[in-house]
This record gives structure tokens, C-alpha cells and sequence, in this order.
């Protein structure tokens, strides 16, 4: 047993559906982190181009939510937070051992965050083809890129807004 009453079994990377408030298993504890990871690297982001990021266009305002990142950011669950996950899982970078039962829920012990931040920032230094100006860059600047043709879009200079796709 370990503390807490709870055995070592009783944690699995078994994915059923995603939870949250609070997530009730590794996998779901996983994704909340790197979706709060990836949250605070669009609300960096913005901030640094100009833009408010509590003023969003889609996400519903609410005190403390920074909605202009949860819109720029949906694109980017697959690409950078969901991937991070499934990289630690698969390649055994975080065990079902780092984990505990705290409150009603699974939270990440400081070894698990530890691998799992460094898996992230490794992922937003990942380098791809931007396709609309087609060199190569990381997520982190294409991330500023989306953020400054968002401006552009909006002042009037671009029709539309480029929004980023892989294929």
C-alpha cells in the first residue's frame, strides 16, 4: 500500500473518456496539465504581440480565463498537448508511479511534472513547415506567427485568418 491507501495497481495509463474538475485518472490528469501548458504558452504569446488574452471571441468571458488563448489554442490540443502525452506514455517517460489520489481525483507528483514539461517544451521546439509562408519553424514561433496574422487579420490587412493545419 502506498500512502493514502492506494495501491500501485490501481493506477493504469487506461484511457475510458476525458474527465476534468478534477481528472479521475493518469491519462486525464496528463492531459489537464499539458492543456494548462499549453494555455499559459498562448497567454505568453499574446501578451507579447499585444493582444489582451482574456478578451476572446469564442470562449465565454469569465474572470480569470484567459479566453483569446482557449480559442487560439484549440488547433494546437492535438498537435502539441495531445501529442506530449501520448509521446510520455508510449515511450514510458511517466510510469502510472508518479501519481496520486488527492481529492476526489488523480494529481501528478513532482517527478511526473518534471518529465512531463520537459516532453512539452521539447514539442514546442519541434520545427515545421509553416504552410502559408513554407519554412521551417517551431510550434513556439509559429505560435507568435498565428498570433501576429490574427492582429493582421483584424486591423483589415488580411481577409481572412490563416488558421494553421498540418496537411
Amino acid at each position: 500500500m502506498r500512502p493514502g491507501g492506494t495501491t500501485a495497481q490501481e493506477l493504469s495509463f487506461d484511457f475510458q473518456t476525458r474527465n476534468r474538475r478534477p481528472p479521475t485518472d493518469p491519462v486525464n490528469a496528463l492531459l489537464s496539465f499539458s492543456y494548462a501548458m499549453l494555455t499559459r504558452a498562448w497567454t505568453v504569446v499574446l501578451s507579447a504581440v499585444g493582444f489582451d488574452p482574456y478578451r476572446g471571441f469564442y470562449h465565454q468571458p469569465r474572470y480569470g480565463r484567459p479566453s483569446l488563448a482557449l480559442d487560439l489554442m484549440e488547433p494546437f490540443r492535438p498537435l502539441i498537448a495531445d501529442s506530449t502525452v501520448i509521446q510520455v506514455v508510449n515511450n514510458g517517460e511517466v510510469q502510472p508511479g508518479p501519481f496520486e489520489r488527492a481529492g476526489g481525483g488523480v494529481a501528478l507528483k513532482a517527478d511526473g511534472r518534471k518529465a512531463l514539461i520537459a516532453a512539452f517544451e521539447r514539442r514546442l521546439s519541434h520545427e515545421v513547415t509553416h504552410p502559408l509562408f513554407g519554412y521551417l519553424l517551431s510550434y513556439r514561433r509559429l505560435m507568435e506567427i498565428q498570433a501576429r496574422l490574427l492582429g493582421r487579420h483584424l486591423q483589415g490587412e488580411l481577409p481572412d485568418y490563416p488558421n494553421f493545419t498540418t496537411r
